[in-house]
């Protein structure tokens, strides 16, 4: 499924914004949202963004729509960037943060495509908890993405404690 948003102020700087929503599938049971045209600005190198959810979930949308706003209005995010949602992004979620990250599930397969002489970079937006931003901001982005790995922490659980 397709969302535009032509009455929104996102409009105002990217033209062809979107938000695609990919229902669960035999290979992934679980939703996917992702940018589409966020990388519109960017003439070389662009971005988007896609974030995995255990259900239907639009919130997810208005966050996408936040990041890619803030991104197109100069502040560009990029790899280990963590976003403040402003609030959780399930109903009594501890993670009210998001967490730019390498496409691990796909590897670069899925990380960069060419066009001509313009790349544009899919990076994985995950969900993560105050206490993850600020383990990251005092360790790295490794050592946290370690943590992740050795916890085999639940990365579409909205519900799941902090790994640190």
């Amino acid at each position: 499924m397709e969302y535009t948003f032509p009455s929104e102020p996102i409009c105002n700087l990217l033209s062809e914004f979107r938000i695609l929503k990919f229902n669960p599938n035999q290979k992934r049971n679980f939703w996917t949202y992702a940018t589409c045209g966020m990388s519109e600005h960017d003439k070389t190198q662009g971005l988007e963004l896609f974030i995995f959810a255990p259900t239907e979930n639009d919130f997810i949308i208005k966050l996408l729509i936040a990041a890619a706003d803030y991104h197109a209005s100069g502040y560009h995010l990029g790899l280990g960037h963590t976003i403040n949602f402003g609030c959780p992004w399930y109903y009594k979620s501890r993670c009210d943060h998001g967490l730019i990250s390498l496409p691990y599930l796909d590897g670069t397969t899925l990380e960069w495509l060419k066009i001509g002489n313009r790349s544009i970079r899919f990076l994985w937006l995950i969900p993560i908890t105050v206490e993850e931003v600020e383990y990251k901001k005092k360790n790295g982005l490794d050592s946290l993405e370690n943590i992740f790995e050795s916890t085999s922490f639940n990365y579409i659980d909205p519900y799941r404690e902090s790994v640190v």
